[in-house]
């Protein structure tokens, strides 16, 4: 009598363990669908065509950008060239780094074309609270300058980049009075920040403190505090006014900031370079 029932007691254990078998996945899976099924999900995601962006440090940006400047052949001011970019296509050049224009405009996290002279402007703000430009600088207007957005890429690691404007006295302006003015920035398109900057001022060059303005402009764009570069190259630069200051860049590499001035047109510039 026991040895039966421990028999039936068996059977039955094998038979659910069949039935489990044939018929539990199927339950599952209705069960999950049931779950899922008639219920928004949310998901987050980069847009479509859109590179992904790691969140890099002022001073990895602002190696990548100058990298990317220094790989492009492009006039900053008219002291140094007479004639300004007039809308060279980027587009098909290649390296290690490139500068390109991004045709796509911005994916909805960056400044907005409406948006641009307005950020410019309060930039520029900024920059005069800091002491850093005069007050005397006009606002940008969008009648008097052109705005292009341009992204600044490691090629080899093209998740690194950098969305910059750049904002230029329009060249129907150009031999429009210059004094007090705005020529050329490049700006973050994140963050609204003037990365580089050449204007036309009344100040002369012994006006100039370029170590507490590059301790200020660092502050400012929230970098490592620079150290003071001294190259023995007389022809970086044309023009003997200027002083270069090195930041850390990307690992062992640093990123060179100018401060200069020409003479006769009054024209302040701080750029970035290798």
């Amino acid at each position: 009598m026991k040895k039966s029932i421990i028999n039936a007691a068996l059977l039955i254990f094998v038979v659910l363990v069949v039935a489990l078998s044939i018929w539990g996945p199927e339950a599952l899976a209705v069960y999950k669908d049931r779950s899922v099924l008639n219920r928004i999900q949310v998901q987050e995601e980069e847009g479509e065509g859109e590179g992904y962006r790691y969140q890099l440090s002022s001073n990895e940006k602002l190696y990548i950008l100058s990298q990317c400047l220094n790989s492009q052949v492009i006039p900053e001011s008219e002291q140094s060239a007479l004639t300004r970019d007039t809308g060279v296509d980027y587009q098909d050049l290649t390296g290690t780094y490139a500068f390109v224009v991004n045709k796509k405009g911005p994916s909805g996290k960056e400044i907005t074309d409406e948006e641009i002279y307005t950020a410019c402007n309060q930039g520029l703000d900024a920059l005069k609270e800091l002491e850093i430009l005069p007050e005397g600088i006009r606002e940008v207007k969008a009648a008097s300058y052109d705005a292009t957005m341009y992204s600044a890429i490691d090629v080899p690691e093209p998740r690194n980049n950098v969305a910059v404007w750049k904002i230029s006295l329009s060249n129907s302006h150009q031999n429009a009075n210059k004094e007090n003015r705005l020529l050329d920035a490049y700006i973050d398109a994140d963050n609204g920040k003037i990365y580089e900057f050449y204007v036309r001022t009344q100040l002369k060059w012994e006006d100039i403190d370029t170590d507490a303005m590059i301790e200020k402009w660092a502050a400012y764009m929230e970098l490592s505090r620079p150290e003071e570069y001294i190259t023995d190259n007389p022809l970086l630069e044309t023009t003997p006014y200027y002083k270069k200051y090195a930041f850390s860049g990307m690992g062992d590499e640093r990123t060179i900031v100018t401060i200069g001035f020409y003479e006769g047109i009054n024209e302040l510039f701080l750029k970035i370079s290798k």
